[in-house]
């Protein structure tokens, strides 16, 4: 069987390009204004939003990366769930989707090639979704991913930058992806790799639609800047200051084990060293720091509720079938996007 991540020269997550980097490159373009952009680039949001009329805004993101796994079923399958989060993070429905593919088609076979598609085409199906197109190229790693395009109405956007102080936070998945993938790398703990490739995998689709019956004033996904970088983003947009209990996190299984072998993706790293705005208790023990900066792919979402709404949207979400739905931390006060982990 072909070991696909040996194919991968910078690891997934990791390749992503760090916060710092680009938001350095980013800061040197000019703002474009259109009056029917409701949500650009200014808020590093999950996806942009252009109103169409009244009652439908198009929503749209793009993501893709190297392998992550080495089945290429899978593999087109986590790639896609990744890249629909988005829309579900904008409180929107995935309408369709385009191919993204690089494919070093020299070294590996055709069905390869199949099975990745095959993964990503069915996952879009699941999400009720379609494939209408996409682009491929030659290239020395194989990558994958989609551009998405979703409806939703104007008024009824979630965006990463309305969080309030009061709010509650709730995540939807548990943490460790990205460490988890560094175990499977080293063949170890096989148990948390399973569950941690299950949850890739699996779409976020259910927790929105949950969500979407609760009063959310903001929400992102936790992707590859960690769940501290895009707490971050969430707190600046907002002008907030927010408090995370490292207690509560749900994590998944033996991935503090794994973190504290230091089986730790060089992208935690990257992240750590951007986020100057975080502060932590001193007894929050290292491994769960690591976690805490560890980039995830296909994360869960991250609502901000009201706090009197909290407990019972995450009630919702477990009787839905989120059994990682957890309450992490609070919106304690106005401020410039200081974090504190308790």
């Amino acid at each position: 069987m072909v070991k696909l991540t040996e194919y991968s020269q910078r690891g997934g997550c990791a390749a992503k390009l760090g916060p710092g980097d680009l938001a350095g490159v980013l800061n040197q373009l000019p703002v474009m204004h259109n009056p029917n952009v409701l949500v650009g680039i200014t808020t590093s949001d999950d996806a942009g939003v252009y109103k169409l009329n009244a009652t439908t805004a198009l929503v749209q993101t793009v993501d893709f990366f190297t392998p992550i796994v080495d089945d290429p079923y899978l593999f087109g399958q986590i790639a896609a769930a990744n890249s629909l989060s988005d829309i579900y993070a904008m409180g929107a429905t995935p309408l369709t989707a385009l191919n993204l593919v690089a494919f070093p088609n020299c070294k590996l076979p055709g069905e390869v090639l199949l099975a990745i598609l095959q993964g990503g085409q069915d996952k879009v199906a699941e999400a009720g979704a379609v494939i209408i197109g996409g682009h491929s190229i030659v290239d020395n790693e194989p990558k994958y991913g989609l551009s998405v395009t979703g409806l939703a109405h104007p008024e009824k956007i979630w965006t990463n930058a309305g969080a309030q102080p009061g709010d509650c936070l709730v995540l939807t998945k548990a943490l460790g992806t990205g460490i988890l993938t560094s175990a499977a790398r080293a063949d170890l703990f096989p148990h948390g790799v399973a569950e941690a490739t299950a949850s890739m995998a699996a779409l976020n689709a259910v927790a929105a639609k949950v969500a979407a019956g609760f009063n959310i004033n903001a929400c992102t996904d936790i992707t590859g800047f960690g769940l501290l970088g895009h707490v971050y983003e969430m707190a600046a947009g907002s002008k907030v200051s927010i408090t995370i209990d490292s207690t509560a996190l749900p994590l998944l299984p033996e991935a503090a084990e794994a973190a504290n072998m230091g089986l730790v993706p060089g992208g935690a790293y990257t992240n750590r060293n951007y986020l100057k705005t975080v502060t932590f208790a001193e007894p929050v023990k290292e491994n769960i720091r690591d976690i805490c900066f560890d980039p995830q792919t296909s994360g869960g979402l991250l609502f901000a509720v009201p706090g009197d709404q909290a407990q019972a949207l995450i009630a919702a979400l477990q009787a839905a079938g989120v059994a990682a739905a957890s309450l992490i931390g609070q919106v304690t006060a106005d401020g410039g996007g200081d974090i504190y982990v308790r």
